[in-house]
């Protein structure tokens, strides 16, 4: 299959792929700068972005806003000219903020979901829009608001299956109906999700699963015109992540990959590793609130999935949470962003 270039807008990526966003600290300007460089789109996530600032823990929101600049100018950096774009959770405490701060930064794509993102338009300045969204309903009623209020559409869609890492958009008895039990056909969908954007004239990328080139061609074959990957740039020398956390996917069996209850209230798919056993065993790990998300309950959660991912991208894996997509068993060794570009493209 001949591998079309991605428009949206003005903007042109040379290979139709999209690296994921992936917090916290897993995509930040390391990775994202490779893949605009490559021919890809770059995302950094934004998703508690500050965490190394020293003064995190007493002004978290304040050192991600300026993080979010600083991240964005070395992604540039690095990028030569390519394409830079930043995935922001709508359930982000100061949502708007984060997404004015990138916007000021002069990125060229905010990516957001984790919730319907229907004041995104407000707030996204020159910057391209695309809305993550996992059902046709989704898609329909962000549209629909977008046209009534600020007479926008989307430049993309970004359709995330029940395959992706992460927190999922799903319940736990729908990811077991479409990847376990195989009662339902994601597929299906999809297509009507790109169906919907085809009538809008609106681009569309597939995320969830997707791992090499066949995967690619297939959600092509099936209309999209672009491919969203996260959990295969994990295993990069350019990923942002230590070195210990890339180890985990590589050392990761397939029945290593277990879907956890995350404190935020959503289900996420993880790698079941010594801190999940503690967690499970009643241990309670809440050293304070860092405010990521306004779905946590400081009070009554388990653990501090802030505190959690920090740990784990760091390499303190006995006390982290590792987030992953569904194929990370299939990671075997360190891989560059340009070799897997090629691959795509």
């Amino acid at each position: 299959m001949i591998i079309n270039e991605l428009k949206i807008g003005n903007l042109i990526a040379r290979i139709p792929l999209i690296q994921g966003g992936m917090g916290v600290g897993v995509s930040l300007s390391g990775l994202s700068g490779a893949v605009a460089a490559a021919g890809g789109i770059g995302v950094i996530s934004t998703a508690q972005i500050g965490y190394r600032d020293p003064d995190f823990d007493k002004n978290p929101i304040e050192c991600n806003l300026k993080a979010i600049g600083e991240e964005i100018k070395k992604a540039r950096a690095i990028a030569k000219g390519g394409i830079i774009g930043v995935n922001i959770m709508v359930a982000t405490k100061r949502y708007e903020e984060y997404v004015k701060a990138a916007v000021k930064a002069g990125v060229d794509l905010v990516i957001s979901g984790a919730g319907l993102p229907m004041t995104l338009p407000a707030v996204s300045g020159d910057a391209k829009i695309a809305p993550i969204v996992s059902s046709k309903k989704s898609l329909s009623v962000i549209a629909k608001y977008w046209k009534k209020k600020y007479d926008r559409k989307p430049d993309l869609v970004v359709i995330e299956g029940p395959t992706a890492g992460g927190h999922l958009g799903f319940s736990t008895e729908e990811i077991e109906a479409y990847t376990v039990d195989k009662t339902k056909d994601y597929d299906a969908e999809i297509k009507e999700i790109i169906a919907l954007a085809d009538e809008m004239e609106v681009p569309v990328a597939v995320a969830g699963g997707v791992y090499e080139r066949a995967d690619m061609e297939h959600y092509l074959a099936m209309g999209a015109k672009a491919v969203q990957v996260a959990t295969r740039f994990v295993t990069t020398k350019e990923c942002d992540a230590s070195d210990a956390y890339k180890q985990a996917y590589i050392d990761a069996k397939k029945e290593d990959i277990v879907i956890v209850k995350s404190p935020v209230g959503m289900p996420g798919r993880a790698i079941h590793n010594a801190f999940l056993d503690k967690v499970k065993a009643g241990e309670r790990f809440m050293r304070g609130c860092r405010q990521c998300v306004s779905t946590c309950d400081p009070k009554t959660t388990p653990y501090c999935i802030t505190e959690a991912l920090i740990n784990a991208v760091k390499g303190n894996l006995d006390e982290g949470l590792v987030f992953c997509g569904s194929n990370a068993f299939r990671a075997d060794k360190i891989e560059t962003v340009a070799d897997i570009m090629e691959e795509f493209s």
